[in-house]
This record gives C-alpha cells, sequence and structure tokens, in this order.
C-alpha cells in the first residue's frame, strides 16, 4: 500500500469512528450537516480524479449523481414493500452499488464518444450530457416526473456515509498514486507526449469518467435516502458548479485540499443563514475574494507528491 494511500484512509477511516461515535451526542440538524459533508467529499473527491489528476474538465458531474440516487431509490422503494424491515440495510447497500454502477455506465456512455474533445469542447458536451440526464428524469413519471420521487426509505446514517468517503478517498488516492495511476498524470501534464510514449489518453480519460461517475452515483445514493425526497431541479447545473468550486478551491489534484474545500463548502453557508436574503451574496462574494487571493487554490501549499513511497 502506497503511503499517500495508507494516510488518506487512515484519516478517513478516524473521521469516520469519530463522527459515528459522538453522533448519539448531536441533534438531527448538525447530524444532517455531517452527512451532507461526507455527501460533498465524495463527490469533490471523485470529481478531483476527472478535472484535477487527469486534467479533463467536466461540468456534468450532478448528472452522474442523479443517475445514482434515482436507480438506488427506486430499487430501496420497490423492495420495501415485499421484504421485510431486517433486511433493508442489506438492500440499501445493494441499491448503492447498483446505483454507483449504473453512474459508471452513464460515464462510459458520454466518455466513450466526447472524450476524445478537450478544454471548453469537453466542458460544453458534459454540460449538455448533464442537462440530458435533468430533462429526462423530469418527463419521467415512472420516477415522479416533475414533482420528484417521494417516499424514498431513511436509510443514510453517518456511519453509512463516512464509511464511503473513506472507501472513496482510498480508492482514489490508490489509484493515483499506483502504477497504472502514473498514466492519469501523463495525459494531464501533456497528452501528446503521453500518446508518443505508448500511453492511449482516451483509454485513461474514459477511466477516469467511470470511476469518478461511480462515485459520484454512491454520493446521489446516500443523498436520496438523506432527504428522502428527489428532484430533477437539485440536479441542475448549479449542482455541478457547485462541486467544480470545491475542487478548484482546493487545489485542483490535491486529495487533501479538495476534502478540506468540500467541508467549508458546505459549513460555510449554514453559518451564513442569520443574513437570510443576503447569504448567497456574501456567500459568492467570499467564494470570488478566496479565488483571486488563492488562484491555485486555497489549500495547495506545495505541488502535489508525484512518487510512490
Amino acid at each position: 500500500m502506497q503511503t499517500g494511500a495508507k494516510r488518506y484512509l487512515i484519516l478517513a477511516v478516524a473521521a469516520a469512528a469519530l463522527v459515528s461515535l459522538f453522533s448519539a451526542h448531536f441533534n438531527r440538524y448538525y447530524l444532517g450537516i455531517a452527512i451532507d459533508i461526507a455527501i460533498n467529499v465524495i463527490l469533490a473527491v471523485s470529481l478531483n480524479l476527472i478535472n484535477g489528476h487527469t486534467g479533463q474538465f467536466s461540468l456534468g458531474h450532478a448528472g452522474f449523481m442523479a443517475v445514482g440516487g434515482y436507480t438506488a431509490a427506486s430499487l430501496t422503494i420497490a423492495l420495501s414493500k415485499v421484504l421485510p424491515p431486517a433486511v433493508m440495510p442489506v438492500v440499501f447497500a445493494l441499491a448503492l452499488l447498483l446505483g454507483g454502477i449504473a453512474a459508471a455506465l452513464a460515464g462510459l456512455a458520454v466518455g466513450v464518444p466526447s472524450l476524445r474533445l478537450r478544454g471548453d469542447y469537453l466542458a460544453i458536451v458534459t454540460l449538455g450530457f448533464g442537462e440530458i440526464i435533468r430533462v429526462v428524469l423530469q418527463n419521467m413519471e415512472a420516477v415522479g416526473g416533475a414533482s420528484g420521487l417521494k417516499g424514498i426509505p431513511s436509510h443514510t446514517t453517518v456511519f453509512w456515509a463516512w464509511s464511503l468517503v473513506a472507501v472513496a478517498v482510498y480508492v482514489v488516492a490508490c489509484l493515483v498514486n499506483s502504477t497504472y495511476g502514473r498514466g492519469f498524470l501523463a495525459v494531464h501534464d501533456d497528452e501528446v507526449a503521453a500518446s508518443a510514449m505508448g500511453i492511449n489518453p482516451v483509454r485513461y480519460k474514459v477511466t477516469a469518467f467511470v470511476v469518478g461517475a461511480f462515485f459520484a452515483g454512491i454520493a446521489g445514493g446516500l443523498y436520496a435516502h438523506q432527504k428522502q425526497f428527489l428532484s430533477p431541479v437539485g440536479f441542475d447545473f448549479m449542482k455541478s458548479i457547485d462541486i467544480v468550486v470545491m475542487v478548484i478551491l482546493g487545489g485542483m489534484g490535491r486529495t487533501a485540499g479538495v476534502v478540506c474545500a468540500a467541508v467549508m463548502l458546505t459549513v460555510l453557508p449554514e453559518f451564513l443563514r442569520g443574513f437570510a436574503e443576503y447569504r448567497m451574496i456574501v456567500y459568492a462574494l467570499m467564494i470570488i475574494t478566496l479565488m483571486l487571493a488563492r488562484p491555485q487554490g486555497l489549500f495547495a501549499f506545495h505541488k502535489p507528491r508525484r512518487t510512490t513511497a
């Protein structure tokens, strides 16, 4: 096990254990914030694999989250009517897995035809894909259509959320710091040079999209079973922008920085609730100020390590 991946795993497991240990002493509001933080960390870490480590620019991450959320929620709603409550935790785990697989297939579907594109062109394609997902869900009466999917069982707990944070951080860190992961970094640094060395850039970009979409789908499943309601409006363009901001603010390609940014951008709006109607204005101004002062990322204090220890 690489030193970097091992360190991330230990920190993530410790955070999961501490939050779970003290969860009984907090009210539902604080537990909800803790789960929201975990979901955003998974989203940010998974997008960082695509945008940060591989050097792509995806604006459709909310679409993958929606696919995973609706798939997992539809499965648990259907099975909760015929299965006893004792087996529902197993069903929930299976639903999360299937939601992640469905999102990964969606990532493969968008990745194979479009990842020969670069930069702005790729961003536009992924943006269009995310909007297609939202519009399709908005017109599917089988999943509630525009009125949303209701009656989702409440299965997401602090333990589930933070345990999956540990898994996501560990898998991405291991992947990036592995021998195979050198290909992601090579594609990020210079795609032409990587091709000249025999590396297939499309293969690595598709892999990054599939893995990133898989964890976005799992995050969507956790989100669905926490809120107990899904609406296509919750997975619009602005949701994707929120995740991108976490990655950029934390520092592209820096896992620890992205995790810190996800925590900060989840907690910050809660502190600004006292400003009522001015809350989002203050929030936006703070983000602009931070990006002007630290364009390389708020938590980017040094270049990420490129070696395996």
